[in-house]
């Protein structure tokens, strides 16, 4: 900013600074000079300096990466992901500190820059979509998080043992909250509650932690035994994939045909896997068998009017009617929609997507006037990039309106590395697998089986480890204990320990896949008080794959995501992970006076405004409604 490196004109055309001036600045002419000098009077405080005191980088290092970016202009991509904005006091600041970073530099919707992901894909609409719902779940989006986007599921363990609610029928699908989430003990403890959930049913396509506590387990197709659309942010342009049941396409192709593809998985002796489109519409019929309900009518076929949908009728209304420029494109080559999808599993919609909001905007939208023109602009209340927002000063956050920096509840100056207190790094990732998503990869497990605790040799030193030895890695709610591995690759400070691994099954020769699974006895020693223990490790077994008799590795890593009950245990062992569920209840409830709740401006849970991505009827968002 003091050097003026930054997009002057598209911050004058596309950020709110008007608007900032009118709410927060009065004293100053509604000017686009006025603003400059009210933005460096804001930040003037954060200097490279100030940032080395808080960072430990020099000083002469942030100046030179600014310059950096500077010379980047509008070519320049940056974006937080997950890691500091996820579960860390202030990281959606971070978050937003750093589009304004993009923003200065005009860095938006630009060659090499970013841009609204909406952009970047396409999500074809359905033959009949439902209407949103009139009634407001409390327990999916609660009243003290009203500026959340999508639902505060991690929550459900506590919100039902606060007695919120209960769950008749619970649905876990892509979703394996007992390992994913921190705290899966609470999580056990709910699904093993039929007073907080009566049934659970996991729709899985593999064996999970969470499916051990499931009282029914449904097994859905992978990727490659399903029909499915798919629409990434890959480029800057808008296309849409189209996955096929291989082993379906491949047998109807020799001649045989069926109904449903489980019925395709069957006949090659594989038991009954589903895909999930197939399922929710034989359940929805089962639900609503006559239609009374009003369910039915959107499982029902649009080109055999009362009859059922089936899949290929999904697929073909879609690329008949919600995909620009796709029937023209079969047509030329005299396929209809769905065979040219089937044929070529892919379709390019829009090519070169820059600078969205510089296009007018479609009929019936106001859009935003810029410079006497009408634009299209930003999905925002302003239509344009929000340096200041009105609706989080609205919703009770008037002194976080504008990008900010908070302390995150680990900062160093909260932490007493006397008494052996660090910051646990749990997010960081491997480069030889996939989240944990990978267990079914023997070849990748192979090459990385276990998860040790990074940690500098200036903290080794001074707690009296080398590489190999045991440490027991505390917080406030419990303790996992794990190898070191003694590197200069992490900060002093800091203890990281990969998210990949630790994946665990309760019986020898059944649940998960054992190139990557530990056997493990899981103990609740008392109320609220959890304790599981590795029996062994991975290890060669008999099956109709050679390999797994070569299996040569004995760790599967330690299962961190189930955080860390601070019990001294004179028998600790490598693998252990110690919970106190009553300890997570306390520090969730701290947590959660931190908030600020609902209601808003005219009683509402949430602003109107934001999109969600199961968005209720606006009827469901007044409080007294």
């Amino acid at each position: 900013m003091s050097e003026k490196l930054y997009d002057r004109d598209f911050v004058r055309r596309w950020v709110n600074w008007d608007e900032y001036l009118r709410e927060e600045r009065p004293d100053l002419p509604v000017t686009f000079d006025a603003f400059e000098r009210a933005l460096g009077e804001l930040y003037a405080s954060f200097t490279p300096e100030f940032a080395e005191a808080e960072s430990g980088v020099a000083a002469a290092t942030i100046v030179e990466v600014a310059r950096e970016i500077g010379r980047a202009g509008s070519a320049l991509a940056t974006h937080v992901w997950r890691n500091t904005a996820a579960g860390n006091l202030g990281g959606w600041q971070v978050a937003r500190a750093l589009e304004l970073i993009v923003v200065l530099m005009g860095a938006v919707g630009t060659p090499g820059g970013t841009a609204p992901s909406a952009w970047n894909k396409a999500i074809p609409a359905p033959p009949m979509m439902p209407p949103p719902g009139k009634v407001w779940s409390e327990l999916l989006m609660p009243r003290e998080y009203p500026l959340a986007f999508f639902e505060m599921s991690f929550l459900l363990p506590h919100f039902l043992k606060e007695g919120r609610g209960k769950l008749a029928m619970y649905f876990t699908r892509v979703y394996n909250p007992v390992w994913t989430n921190p705290d899966g003990m609470s999580w056990i403890e709910m699904l093993t509650d039929e007073a907080q959930v009566e049934r659970h049913a996991c729709l899985t396509p593999i064996w999970s932690e969470t499916a051990w506590f499931a009282d029914l387990v449904l097994p859905m197709g992978h990727a490659s035994e399903r029909h499915d659309l798919m629409s990434q942010e890959t480029h800057a342009a808008r296309w849409i994939g189209f996955r096929q049941p291989v082993l379906r396409v491949a047998l109807e192709k020799q001649g045989q045909t069926f109904d449903l593809t489980w019925q395709a998985h069957e006949a090659a002796g594989l038991g009954q896997v589903w895909e999930e489109d197939e399922f929710w519409i034989e359940l929805s019929w089962k639900i609503d068998p006559d239609g009374a309900l009003g369910i039915r009518k959107y499982f029902e076929s649009p080109y055999r009017p009362g009859l059922k949908l089936r899949v290929e009728e999904l697929y073909r209304w879609i690329f008949e009617n919600s995909v620009p420029g796709l029937p023209a494109a079969a047509a030329k080559e005299q396929l209809t929609p769905l065979q040219y999808m089937r044929k070529y599993g892919a379709f390019l919609i829009e090519d070169q997507v820059y600078r969205t909001h510089e296009n007018p905007p479609p009929a019936g939208d106001p859009g935003v006037e810029i410079d006497g023109a009408r634009r299209l602009g930003f999905p925002t209340p302003s239509r344009k990039l929000e340096f200041f927002s009105k609706t989080l000063k609205a919703w009770k956050w008037p002194e976080q309106a504008v990008p900010n920096y908070i302390r995150s509840h680990v900062h160093w100056s909260q932490l007493d590395r006397a008494k052996g207190e660090m910051v646990l790094l749990p997010t960081f990732r491997l480069p030889t697998l996939i989240h944990t998503r990978s267990g079914n990869a023997k070849w990748l497990y192979e090459i990385s089986h276990t998860n040790p605790l990074w940690l500098h040799p200036e903290d080794a030193a001074r707690v009296s480890v080398v590489t190999g030895d045991l440490l027991k890695v505390s917080t406030r709610i419990g303790h996992f204990v794990d190898k070191v591995w003694v590197t200069e690759s992490v900060r002093p400070g800091v203890v990281a320990c990969s998210h990949h691994l630790g994946r665990w099954r309760l019986q020898e020769n059944a649940g998960g896949e054992r190139w990557s699974t530990a056997l493990v006895d899981l103990a609740r020693l008392e109320s609220g008080k959890w304790r599981m223990r590795q029996v062994h490790g991975p290890r060669p077994f008999a099956s109709d794959d050679p390999d797994s008799s070569r299996i040569w590795w004995e760790e599967a890593g330690v299962h961190q995501n189930l955080t860390f009950p601070v019990q001294p245990d004179p028998d600790d062992r490598y693998g252990d992970v110690v919970v106190d569920t009553n300890r997570s209840f306390e520090v969730y409830r701290e947590w959660l006076a931190l908030a600020r709740p609902a209601p808003g401006p005219d009683n509402l849970r949430r602003p109107l405004w934001l999109p969600r991505a199961f968005k209720p009827d606006a009827s469901a968002y007044r409080l007294d409604g």
